[in-house]
């Protein structure tokens, strides 16, 4: 928790609303239920997609939203600027490591391989005991199935110790995903 002993949760999330319009609706849902509860949303600054929607959800409902963008994305990322608070970093990897200090957990959404990216390395920071925050997944439609699946077939092909699944929690909806959200904070 943040000195001021709010919670803070980073969400990594697609800067594509994606084929199937429940990613948009669950990202709504998400940032809503975050603001309801009084958590701040850490993402990465953008205003399209589902970083747009999971913010403007946030702030419409009342929310602090905590972005960061790097500047080369500014433009292609459309940085959403009236934002509790607002930080420019020179590269991605700084962008990253800023959402990650700010947080208390990290919420990973449907998005493509920069949220893989951005999940992959978390969890491999997790892995190499450089932190103990939860790290949860949002499965909405069975989004991440095949991931989950390939998870459990690095571990079944001895890649990663069988201790790797417990560092991901998944979760198919909102509501069963702030359970487990809030009970880890």
């Amino acid at each position: 928790m943040r000195d001021d002993g709010a919670r803070s949760v980073c969400v990594f999330c697609g800067s594509r609303p994606g084929a199937d319009p429940a990613y948009a609706a669950a990202a709504a849902e998400f940032g809503a239920a975050l603001a309801a509860t009084g958590t701040r949303l850490v993402y990465g600054a953008g205003d399209i997609g589902l970083m747009g929607v999971v913010a403007r959800a946030a702030q419409e409902a009342g929310g602090a939203a905590f972005g960061v963008i790097p500047e080369h994305l500014l433009r292609r990322e459309v940085g959403r600027r009236v934002l509790t608070t607002f930080v420019v970093t020179e590269t991605m990897h700084e962008r990253k490591k800023v959402m990650f200090m700010n947080a208390d957990a990290i919420v990973t959404l449907p998005g493509g391989p920069g949220s893989l990216d951005e999940l992959f390395e978390v969890l491999t920071w997790r892995q190499l005991g450089l932190h103990s925050k939860p790290v949860l997944l949002l499965n909405t439609r069975g989004y991440w199935t095949p991931l989950v699946d390939l998870i459990h077939h690095i571990v079944a092909q001895g890649f990663a110790e069988p201790s790797f699944l417990d560092f991901l929690t998944v979760h198919d909806d909102v509501p069963a995903l702030m359970d487990a959200l809030l009970q880890r904070l």
